[in-house]
């Protein structure tokens, strides 16, 4: 029996001209998202404010140097680490020449001031590399340089079982490709071609670095980046392709229900999220300390064909995240954790389900409208959902948190003054007693 209700309204719609894939959506910037479709076009998808009112806009994005008979296969983007500036956005695909395909990657970047975060003006500023490879996932992560500083890359996998990272050179204003070895020593010698990538830099200045294969494996490290250095790695071998990885943690800082709770729900460490083509989902929890040792099977998720994509957020506002699951069955699944005494009656339950038209190939949640109420948006074979929270109930909420607010702040003077009381009334026996002691006799 499903133990919540479907917290989302369906805001709007945008059908594509062509499908996408599972690396077919990414965020640029604070309010934008590009959607990329197979036959070579990408869609920028925002709201903008017309006739006074706050409607979404989807609009082709001209990238220039991406053929008309291209395929795209992956798309990504991200803003420089400070303080450099400016949206970088990076696009593979392949270029049917007639008797051979040809891969390449673009990466768009304007160094003009004043353009480094227009969408139009990066568009027209390619660095094209021609490819040795067919690309899969392209992904992005900061890392420390050797100044303190620290700098956003790029990591392409490939058919050719390799992780390739692009780093900017700053003097002469373009990515270039650099050896991976240098900065990620734990995506040397991989087992597979890596379908996904995920990182998490953590405390200590430690990296937790995870990928899931074509071949099932999945691979985890825990690394010292000073250096870097390799600190220990884990693996284990699913029976399927990977279809995505995701590292977490369960609980985050939120205002609790009750004013005398802690403001955040702590769960031991970090936790790693795995989905295969055709196993149930699993949650390897505390994977810092356990490794890949401790298993969570999410029961059901194998039950709406294979699990394509997801993602782990707080969607009802209570400081504990959920685990969102997108399946090629067109089913959109969230599970809750289930706390308990005994360590093996811990497990996530599965909360509700919505049914959508087509599969699903990626979800993001980000806050689209600029209210600070963030959407969640569904990339489909067809095109792009966007699901907004209830303004009802979610304005209901903030006058409960509020109540609750006020509440603590008005009970608060009188317990301080109720405690300083019981203090007094504590110490003043122990006073006369000092006072009142007998002398020693003479």
């Amino acid at each position: 029996m499903l133990g919540g209700s479907y917290p989302f309204l369906e805001d709007s719609f945008s059908r594509f001209p062509s499908q996408s894939n599972i690396y077919g959506l990414s965020q640029a910037g604070e309010q934008e998202l590009l959607a990329a479709t197979l036959k070579g076009k990408v869609v920028c998808f925002r709201y903008q404010e017309l006739q006074q009112k706050i409607r979404p806009v989807a609009k082709e994005v001209q990238f220039t140097y991406i053929p008309v008979d291209a395929e795209i296969v992956s798309i990504d983007a991200f803003n420089k680490s400070t303080p450099k500036r400016g949206l970088v956005v990076g696009i593979t695909f392949v270029k049917d020449s007639g008797d051979k395909a040809t891969p390449f990657l673009n990466i768009y970047c304007d160094y003009e001031p004043g353009s480094e975060f227009n969408l139009e003006s990066i568009a027209q500023s390619c660095l094209n590399l021609e490819l040795q490879f067919t690309p899969f996932h392209l992904y992005h992560t900061e890392v420390q340089c050797d100044d303190g500083g620290r700098e956003t890359v790029f990591l392409l996998s490939g058919h050719d079982q390799r992780i390739h990272l692009y780093k900017e050179n700053a003097s002469l204003h373009q990515f270039e490709e650099q050896p991976v070895e240098r900065l990620f020593p734990e995506l040397q010698q991989l087992p597979s071609n890596v379908l996904w990538l995920d990182m998490l830099s953590i405390a200590g200045g430690r990296r937790l670095s995870a990928f899931g294969c074509q071949n099932g494996c999945v691979g985890l490290a825990l690394v010292n980046q000073t250096g870097p250095e390799v600190l220990q790695s884990w693996n284990f071998q699913f029976d399927s392709p990977i279809s995505s990885l995701l590292l977490f943690h369960l609980s985050c800082q939120a205002e609790p229900e009750h004013p005398s709770a802690d403001k955040s729900v702590e769960m031991e460490g970090y936790n790693l999220l795995v989905t295969s083509t055709i196993e149930m989902a699993v949650v390897y929890r505390d994977v810092q300390e356990r490794g890949l040792s401790h298993p969570v099977c999410l029961s059901e998720s194998d039950q709406w064909d294979a699990v394509l994509c997801s993602l782990v957020i707080d969607l009802d506002f209570d400081g504990q995240k959920e685990v969102l699951l997108g399946t090629y069955g067109q089913e959109l699944l969230c599970y809750k954790f289930q706390p308990a005494e005994r360590e093996r009656d811990r497990q996530f339950q599965l909360q509700w389900r919505r049914s959508f038209k087509s599969p699903l190939l990626s979800i993001t949640y980000l806050d689209l409208t600029g209210d600070g109420l963030r959407e969640l948006a569904v990339l489909t074979l067809k095109g792009l959902h966007i699901l907004q929270h209830s303004l009802t109930s979610t304005a209901n909420l903030v006058l409960e948190r509020l109540a609750l607010r006020v509440s603590a702040l008005t009970a608060g003077p009188e317990s301080e003054a109720g405690k300083e009381q019981d203090i007094e009334e504590k110490e003043a026996p122990a006073e006369k007693e000092q006072y009142a002691s007998p002398t020693s006799p003479t």
